[in-house]
């Protein structure tokens, strides 16, 4: 019984409908009344292995949803004012001699004086600053494109439910008023509906969103707050016009008491501001939003509140809880749906044949956790190794203390250039990498053995590079062009015939 519709639980519905469903009598209740959180929601590449699993074809995924191509997130204002960097979502470089690429880069940036930045090497880079997109593999030493995707979070719960009823999943509509639980072992047995019905389970999942009605409301499994590292607790969402071609990727721009994100969709744009109540009200951050719009607005600012952290318990009894009710980390690096569909994975591979066992369940906790916990250094890393301190939100950030694991990976990049990310991170090296030296933090040193190439041999190992990288993304088509080709909505579709 999956409690709780939206991405979170149609994408439960579907990943278990298509590898169970035979075996599964799937259940999914929600009500109308509740609605969803539906915003422009940006994704990261491992999605692509979600969609893999379902049998989604791609195009047909990209029209339903109103989505477009996304190569990485472009950080605007982070460093300081004036400052912008890309995060992009393949690797920049190539090792040489088994030495990572960032010893070289950083090698030949202090002798010349840093003619390109970092992720300048890097083909997803070069290629979304270039408004370029397709589908072009790697050939031997010559880097593919690596995407995820941008798309309207309520149509993707739509598309979901539609594929999950296809499947056999049977949908309640419904507004939960009571939650049954066994007298012994306090496993939840029912939900009862405001009209009376009583839906029994075996295992249930809650996608109940923040409120957590079983994981928290029924389970009391309690929350770790992460606000003392990550403040914000607000945000204000607003749909606007498109006016300019569609964006390969996602911005990101710091704010006085936050940042806004823009999310490029086929037939609008989706933006908001995320920031702490502690530092701007609410209406001053609905002023600034409705400030920084491309386009006209086209619906009211809403408001979402919450708190950065996790439950201390994702599993509990015979609860499994996905989404907003297992958790929130602000969506800087787009991780919503990818902790959505870790936790739908990693069910899958405990998924309980004979009953409920205890260190499974375990397991299952620390592993999720493990998420949490990498993606949440990733995140304060962001606002720690920034240079701004002209606001009090910024003062606030730099005065704060990290955590311990967050200042050993720091220190010891800052010290050795070296860079060790821990198995099986989220985000790995080209990601710290990205971050890191497109903020500012650049290592005394690189690696002595690199420090003995000849600068001439050094420069044109990178000139070349750099050249065989523009070639490629020279090669690919527009992105719009790659979706009115490719996977029109209907919504583009109408704007290209009221363009003529």
């Amino acid at each position: 019984m999956i409690v709780g519709g939206g991405s979170a639980g149609w994408m439960a519905a579907a990943a278990l409908a298509k590898t169970l469903g035979e075996s599964l009598d799937i259940h999914l209740i929600e009500s109308e009344e509740i609605g969803i959180v539906g915003v422009g929601e940006a994704t990261i590449p491992p999605i692509l292995k979600y969609n893999d699993l379902l049998g989604i074809d791609e195009a047909t995924f990209v029209r339903e949803t109103n989505a477009t191509y996304k190569l990485g997130i472009e950080f605007v204002d982070w460093r300081a004012k004036g400052h912008s960097y890309f995060h992009p979502f393949g690797h920049s470089g190539r090792e040489i001699e088994s030495f990572p690429f960032h010893h070289y880069w950083l090698a030949d940036w202090r002798r010349r004086g840093g003619e390109y930045d970092y992720t300048q090497f890097n083909l997803e880079t070069v290629a979304a600053y270039k408004g370029r997109f397709g589908y072009l593999p790697a050939e031997g030493d010559k880097p593919g494109l690596n995407y995820a995707f941008q798309f309207d979070a309520v149509l993707y719960a739509k598309f979901l439910r539609n594929y999950s009823a296809e499947r056999g999943v049977t949908r309640h509509e419904g507004r939960i008023v009571s939650v049954e639980q066994h007298p012994e072992s306090g496993f939840v047995t029912a939900v009862v509906t405001a009209d009376g019905r009583r839906l029994e389970g075996d295992l249930f999942i809650d996608c109940s969103g923040f409120r957590g009605l079983l994981i928290e409301g029924t389970l009391n499994c309690g929350y770790e707050d992460w606000s003392r590292w990550l403040p914000m607790n607000s945000a204000v969402a607003v749909p606007c016009e498109r006016v300019a071609d569609i964006t390969p990727y996602t911005r990101a721009t710091a704010r006085e008491a936050g940042w806004t994100w823009r999310i490029p969709l086929q037939h609008r744009t989706g933006n908001g501001y995320v920031f702490s109540d502690q530092f701007l009200s609410v209406e001053d951050a609905k002023t600034r939003l409705l400030g920084c719009l491309d386009g006209a607005p086209l619906a009211e600012p809403r408001l979402l509140k919450f708190v950065t952290g996790h439950r201390k318990r994702v599993w509990d009894k015979n609860v499994v809880a996905l989404g907003l009710a297992s958790g929130f980390l602000e969506p800087l690096e787009s991780t919503a749906i990818h902790l959505v569909q870790s936790g739908i994975t990693r069910l899958l591979a405990f998924f309980p044949k004979t009953g409920i066992v205890p260190s499974v369940v375990a397991q299952y906790n620390r592993d999720v956790l493990f998420d949490y916990n990498n993606i949440k250094d990733f995140l304060i890393a962001h606002y720690k190794i920034s240079e701004r301190d002209d606001t009090p939100f910024w003062r606030w950030v730099q005065a704060m203390e990290m955590p311990d694991s967050l200042k050993e990976r720091l220190d010891m990049f800052r010290e050795t250039a070296l860079l060790i990310a821990r198995e099986p991170e989220l985000f790995r090296e080209t990601s710290w990498l990205a971050v890191m030296m497109g903020q500012g933090l650049l290592p005394k040193t690189s690696h002595p053995i690199v420090e003995t190439i000849e600068a001439a041999d050094l420069r044109l190992h990178m000139s070349r590079w750099r050249k065989m990288l523009e070639s490629r993304a020279d090669s690919l088509p527009g992105h719009e062009d790659y979706v009115r080709r490719f996977a029109p909505s209907a919504d583009l579709k109408m704007r290209m015939a009221s363009a003529g």
